[in-house]
């Protein structure tokens, strides 16, 4: 390891906070500002009537619709400003978790080359399909939800001027979080390349990566997801689309598994306040996300496998 190891580990850092900050900064501005507006209470209202379906009161749509434009965060700071079932707030648990600050992360896949169709049918699809089978196999959790902590408010704010200061603000420290976990990852990234780790690595994690239908080069992906997230960890893939010979398809299949299953820790440990069984809420989006990503592969194989070879005539 020298000092070219870590300006190459900067440079690439850097480089991936402007690809991805150009998502995120406008997105979070924008969402910000609309918050002041009727537009998501349109929006709200404009899904309510179909909560049923997932065994919802309609007044559900506002934690889901501020969770999916915004973030888990959001959601949560919804669901606290109202009482529901047990029941309930897992479902609105489960849906978030499989779709939640869709717009930012739906930037990102496409940056890697992952196709729009595919992000949200995965995503929604996930996401509605898991409300309705627990809404009909689950028959307890009729209790009313106690909640552990109260939601953080929001600043008070008057006229446009401190609202466009607020969405300025909240935009730039979302690139500012971004810049410092992807920045660091990076530079760690390089070293481990250089130094011949990350070949070691991908065979420790070739079984698994393998098993899921998808080459060893995918390996740091996919930790990089699991552990800090879709957004930081698009960071690593794109790198490795772009200098380890990652395929498109086989980035197509790690946001596959990673879109059901990414940032475990954290996006498991924030529902705990919520007074929700969090093992369950684990299990359903890692074994969802494994069974997902080996169907669609085997699906996708055996496509190929199909695909008629021309040859030229002799």
């Amino acid at each position: 390891m020298n000092q070219q190891t870590i300006k190459d580990g900067l440079k690439a850092g850097l480089n991936t906070t402007w690809t991805l900050g150009k998502i995120i900064f406008p997105i979070t501005f924008l969402i910000t500002i609309l918050q002041f507006t009727p537009v998501l209470g349109f929006i709200t209202d404009l899904i309510a009537p179909f909560m049923g379906l997932f065994g919802l009161s309609g007044e559900a749509a506002v934690p889901l619709v501020l969770g999916n434009l915004l973030n888990l965060y959001a959601g949560i700071a919804g669901i606290l400003s109202l009482e529901m079932t047990v029941k309930e707030v897992f479902i609105i648990a489960v849906m978030l978790s499989f779709s939640h600050n869709l717009l930012i992360e739906t930037g990102v896949a496409l940056k890697v080359g992952v196709k729009l169709w595919v992000i949200l049918l995965v995503r929604l699809g996930l996401a509605f399909g898991s409300a309705i089978v627990i809404n009909l196999v689950w028959s307890g959790g009729e209790e009313i939800a106690q909640y552990g902590m109260v939601p953080v408010s929001e600043p008070d704010v008057s006229g446009w001027g401190s609202i466009l200061i607020l969405g300025l603000e909240k935009a730039a420290f979302g690139v500012l979080q971004l810049a410092m976990i992807v920045i660091p990852l990076m530079i760690v990234i390089q070293i481990m390349r250089d130094l011949k780790w990350l070949d070691v690595f991908s065979r420790w994690m070739a079984p698994v990566t393998r098993g899921l239908g998808m080459k060893e080069n995918t390996s740091m992906t996919l930790v990089a997801g699991l552990t800090i997230g879709l957004a930081y960890g698009a960071g690593v893939m794109i790198k490795a689309v772009q200098e380890d010979g990652v395929s498109k398809k086989d980035a197509t299949l790690a946001f596959i598994f990673l879109v059901a299953c990414h940032a475990v820790v954290e996006d498991t440990l924030i529902f705990i306040p919520l007074g929700i069984p969090i093992l369950p809420l684990l299990l359903i989006r890692l074994i969802t996300a494994v069974l997902l990503t080996i169907t669609v592969a085997a699906i996708w194989n055996r496509a190929e496998r199909r695909e008629p070879s021309y040859e030229q005539p002799h």
